[in-house]
């Protein structure tokens, strides 16, 4: 799922108010798969706006099913998903976002993903997805964050290579910022929604775990020491204390304002057709590390309503996204990153060097836990971040702070 709006999580206080339990009714058996029939589907973002496509494919080989896919904004997504599942009016088949999986998987408003059709071996360990030890979705796309850097003004700078860890990368910045006349050094967004995004890889590379041993860990050595981290690149100058609304990162990297940034695999895409000068003056390197090189890992999930009627159809349409070729086509038609691996092996993601580093990244994805107040958790850790990068809390007080807020959280 990329930079979504997120909102509150309501859907539990809604289940209760519908009658929507984790042991839900199933919708039966259902119409076999070889009936004339109609799949409803309902895709995100540009996700929806390109599976309509997809869909009159599988329908010329697949006669006795229409698939009637619904585009659905990211901004809305959330509470429409919500409302229809206290309804009982889901889809056939829906597009989760990770950062859902966990919401959604409790309401008991999906179904189980049939592990004999699906095997969590053909995707990327971090991908799948499991709640109480079951999943309820099937990997469909996947994202997670590397370093963009100015390969052209590095060069001014006197950096001979891709900072590789937390020293280096600081180092970097001044560079650019002393040598190459750049603005900032990096850009770490400082505040607001989906701060975390960017922190992320500081705290999964230094070690950091949100739940360790079925607690909260929000307080540990490595979230104080990613914190601080984070913070002492706005405190030195090397970052923006403040963005404006709308603020794009990708602009101000064309401009030379902002040589490095921790970006997802879409911004590739944005800095090819927006910054047609940059082209052979940026690279795309690993996740500086402290103790380890590791991002989280994003995307979205396919998953098929509990009370499906056509369950079976359902079933060979996901596998049709999902399986290499089907992958491999997406990819092409989004350049969205493949969740399962087989897909990478041949074209482009298996030679060019910037979708290399993105396989290398996925390799060692840290899987963010499946809660079912998962966005409440992130506002949380939102908030902690940004006190620090406006100097109203220090590190240790910040971690103290969401490891208090969010520990009630936690399932």
């Amino acid at each position: 799922m990329r930079r979504a709006a997120r909102t509150t999580s309501v859907a539990l206080a809604l289940a209760t108010a519908f009658g929507i339990t984790a042991c839900g009714s199933s919708g039966g058996a259902g119409v076999a798969a070889d009936e004339k029939q109609t799949l409803t589907v309902w895709a995100m973002g540009t996700e929806g706006e390109k599976l309509g496509d997809v869909a009159g494919e599988y329908e010329k080989a697949h006669k006795n099913i229409t698939v009637k896919v619904t585009p659905i904004g990211w901004d809305v997504a959330h509470q429409k998903l919500v409302s229809a599942a206290a309804a009982g009016k889901l889809p056939d088949v829906m597009q989760i976002g990770t950062g859902y999986m966990g919401e959604f998987s409790a309401l008991g408003a999906l179904e189980p993903v049939d592990t004999g059709t699906f095997d969590k071996k053909d995707f990327f360990p971090a991908s799948w997805s499991e709640y109480d030890g079951e999943a309820y979705g099937v990997p469909w796309y996947v994202e997670t964050r590397a370093l963009f850097y100015r390969t052209d003004l590095a060069k001014k700078a006197g950096i001979k290579k891709a900072p590789g860890t937390w020293k280096e990368l600081r180092a970097a910045a001044k560079a650019y910022q002393d040598k190459a006349g750049t603005r900032w050094g990096i850009y770490n967004q400082p505040g607001g929604l989906d701060t975390v995004q960017t922190w992320w890889p500081y705290f999964y590379s230094a070690g950091g775990s949100v739940v360790k041993d079925g607690k909260t860990a929000l307080d540990s050595p490595a979230a104080v020491k990613a914190l601080d981290m984070y913070g002492s690149f706005v405190k030195d100058g090397l970052s923006r204390k403040a963005s404006p609304p709308g603020y794009d990162v990708v602009k101000d990297f064309g401009n030379g304002k902002v040589p490095m940034f921790l970006g997802g695999p879409w911004q590739t895409n944005l800095i090819a057709e927006d910054q047609p000068g940059l082209k052979g003056k940026w690279a795309v390197a690993p996740v500086p590390k402290e103790k380890s090189s590791t991002a989280q890992i994003g995307g979205s999930s396919l998953a098929i309503s509990k009370e499906s009627e056509h369950k079976a159809a359902a079933k060979k349409f996901i596998k049709y996204l999902t399986d290499a070729k089907g992958q491999a086509d997406w990819f092409e038609r989004t350049k969205d990153l493949p969740a399962n691996t087989a897909a990478w092996e041949s074209g482009p993601l298996s030679t060019e060097e910037n979708w290399k580093v993105f396989r290398k990244q996925l390799e060692t994805a840290h899987q963010d836990p499946v809660q079912p107040k998962w966005t409440e958790i992130t506002s949380k850790v939102d908030a902690a971040i940004e006190s620090v990068t406006q100097g109203k809390a220090t590190p240790e007080e910040a971690a103290e702070k969401m490891q208090d807020q969010a520990s009630g959280l936690v399932e």
